[in-house]
């Protein structure tokens, strides 16, 4: 839909140049529940000058299953954007407060809706204030900034449900037609050797799944002068080098070729955003995400639930 692409990563420098000529940027800061930390509260005491907040929970469309910051229908996209004066040229740069945690699925969430001009800050608020770039806090007011946002078409090849992620947890990977499933939560997680965080969930994993932990793709930077850290993606081929530690070589040089079809999945639809973003710097070109993910798969009588190594 938009005019032209944008590259996936960006640097404070280049998010710097960028505001000289027009750029629209949200913090898509999120946490897990069990994380007592309020985004909503931290934006409006730090933040990047004109930046806007999406709320992830909020431009969401609602689950059968009562599951939040599942994607959007077109329209509830469509007025977001208009509401933060983006329209579908714009060039459109998305950051968190950690370095790298909820912002690629929020990039997801733009780019399969076919919005190409999309990027995130790679590192993040904490990277871009590490920088010694400027800040903002306080009362926030709104873009005032007029945009029209025609009803965008999501691409379907982008998203998995629950049917078919069932029917593809009964085809091991070495059945050319299955898609290699990929999977963001930790791996005590994964191997049901520690709990979920969201309650009445157990742990485990879909059956015939790869273990990817969704800090595999990043790298832990120091902020200077203090003990904080803020996280980055790492070089695309140290990704390649984690993602053949991950399926083996060849299952990463299908999935780089594009000749296995791939589904990223987590906890609730929201880390899965690394894999898919970490595949897509290495060239890939068919990933899925399953958005309920372990959330809404682990609590269905109908679903197969492994634990252990494969």
């Amino acid at each position: 839909m938009s005019s032209s692409a944008a590259p996936f990563l960006i640097s404070p420098s280049e998010l710097k140049e960028l505001t000289k000529s027009g750029v629209s940027i949200l913090d898509a800061s999120w946490y897990m529940p069990n994380i007592p930390r309020n985004p909503k509260e931290e934006f409006l005491s730090k933040r990047i000058p004109n930046a806007q907040y999406l709320d992830l929970d909020e431009v969401a469309s609602p689950s059968e299953l009562g599951l939040k910051h599942m994607m959007p229908e077109g329209r509830v996209f469509a007025d977001a954007c208009e509401n933060f004066g983006i329209d579908p040229t714009t060039h459109v740069v998305i950051y968190d407060s950690m370095g790298i945690l909820s912002s690629p699925r929020a990039l997801f969430m733009f780019r399969a809706f076919g919005h190409e001009k999309s990027s995130i800050l790679n590192g993040g608020l904490l990277r871009w204030e590490a920088e010694g770039l400027p800040i903002d806090s306080g009362p926030f007011t709104p873009s005032a900034k007029k945009a029209t946002y025609p009803t965008p078409v999501l691409d379907e090849t982008t998203i998995r449900d629950y049917d078919h992620m069932l029917t593809n947890s009964t085809l091991a990977p070495t059945d050319p037609v299955s898609e290699l499933v990929l999977d963001a939560r930790p791996r005590g997680r994964w191997l049901g050797s520690e709990p979920e965080p969201r309650p009445g969930i157990p742990s485990g994993h879909i059956p015939h799944s790869f273990s990817l932990p969704f800090t595999t793709f990043l790298q832990s930077n120091p902020v200077p002068n203090s003990s904080a850290t803020f996280t980055t993606f790492l070089p695309p081929d140290e990704v390649r080098e984690k993602l053949v530690g991950a399926v083996g070589v060849e299952y990463a040089e299908k999935i780089i070729k594009g000749e296995r079809n791939v589904v990223a999945t987590c906890g609730s639809g929201m880390t899965a955003g690394h894999v898919w973003l970490g595949l897509k710097l290495l060239g890939a070109q068919d990933i899925g995400l399953y958005d309920e993910s372990w959330s809404g798969y682990a609590v269905r009588e109908s679903s197969i639930i492994k634990t252990g190594e494969q």
